[in-house]
């Protein structure tokens, strides 16, 4: 009889063990390095999303400042803008079993160094959005996920000059597609409007079709898509401007909500806003305010529209980047200026974040929190 208790308590323990490990995701971080700095490349951890425990992280890949990662859609190689010592490049990694990445090989942008990246949909080719270039590159990708030679170089034109010194020429900021893969857009914070591209998914190729314009003086700066509306965040202006997308590039302007009041802006000396996403059910939005160190909760109404819930400090320093998983009941912020990563849980009613002091991790100067899929 004790024997068959130990079998069923045995077996339980086992299970319960497989439960918990068929909830752990990987989790990568981008970084920022310098000379003497911490950082030394991308950094590797293990979520669990069932209980929000991360796991200590530890260096994947050595690679100068690879600040913003992009994932393959087929979950095994991930692409970095980075710095190698042939200078501003874009980088593929292999994927392996233990969170590492493998090289296959990285090629030079030829004009400056990127500020986002995104790989498209059917896996074929990465785009880069150069801020100081004020451009948008396109590299096509082979099977095996090797990066071929720049074929495409798209030079935005002008500056809104709203806000000196910041809008004077052509920053591209981010670069990202619609859900069908048949457009692309770029938020330029010089021109205060978006960028929209044709996308040739066959060729290999994008082509301007249009522009979106944004409100004067914000500064366009990352945007997401859910359904049949976009939500793109201002930089210089803390605010999100919601857009009604027609699915076939147009984007209609419905209106404009800041992150956070101007007497609270008025009691910091720098503020700026850093990054936006969407919860997986559309009813959120999430802002990152540096200077603040804080996340805005909005609740999106089925027209698009956008209500503060919620500002919640993120319990570190600069968060220049946050991300949610897929199930959308976490969310982490990392912490540029105070080498952290927080752990917050998402209320599924309200969208409101509730901060899990037991789970922060150090990671140095992260700029960048990639999930695995």
């Amino acid at each position: 009889m004790k024997n068959i208790t130990k079998a069923i308590v045995g077996n339980l323990i086992c299970m319960t063990l497989m439960s918990s490990w068929g909830q752990q995701t990987d989790v990568w971080f981008g970084t920022s390095t310098s000379k003497n700095g911490a950082s030394k490349g991308i950094y590797h951890a293990t979520f669990n999303a069932k209980s929000g425990a991360l796991s200590e992280a530890s260096l994947a890949v050595e690679v100068g400042s690879p600040g913003f990662l992009a994932m393959h859609p087929a979950g095994d190689k991930i692409y970095a803008a980075c710095r190698t010592a042939a200078g501003a490049s874009v980088a593929g990694y292999k994927v392996q079993e233990d969170g590492t990445l493998r090289l296959i090989n990285a090629q030079l942008i030829g004009d400056g160094g990127a500020a986002h990246l995104v790989v498209h949909p059917k896996g074929n080719m990465v785009l880069t959005a150069q801020y100081g270039g004020g451009s948008v590159a396109v590299f096509p990708l082979a099977a095996n996920g090797e990066i071929g030679e720049r074929t495409q170089l798209h030079e935005h034109e002008g500056g809104s000059k709203v806000v000196p010194g910041r809008q004077e020429k052509p920053h591209a900021h981010w670069i990202g597609f619609d859900a069908s893969g048949s457009y692309g857009f770029c938020p330029d914070l010089g021109m205060d409007g978006t960028v929209i591209y044709k996308v040739n998914a066959e060729a290999n190729a994008i082509e301007p079709v249009g522009f979106a314009a944004g409100p004067p003086g914000g500064g366009p700066r990352h945007m997401k898509f859910f359904g049949d509306y976009a939500y793109v965040l201002n930089e210089l202006s803390l605010a999100v401007t919601s857009y009604r997308y027609d699915g076939k590039g147009g984007l209609e302007q419905l209106g404009t909500v800041p992150s956070l009041s101007e007497e609270v802006k008025a009691q910091e000396t720098f503020n700026s806003a850093s990054e936006i996403r969407v919860h997986p059910s559309g009813k959120f939005v999430y802002s990152a305010n540096r200077g603040h160190d804080s996340i805005t909760v909005y609740r999106a109404d089925e027209n698009g529209s956008l209500v503060v819930v919620e500002v919640e400090p993120i319990r570190g320093a600069w968060p220049r980047n946050f991300n949610l998983d897929a199930s959308g009941k976490w969310l982490l912020a990392a912490g540029q200026d105070s080498d952290s990563v927080a752990v917050f849980a998402i209320d599924q009613e309200n969208g409101k974040l509730a901060y899990q002091r037991a789970r922060n991790i150090h990671v140095p100067t992260p700029i960048c929190v990639l999930f695995g899929k």
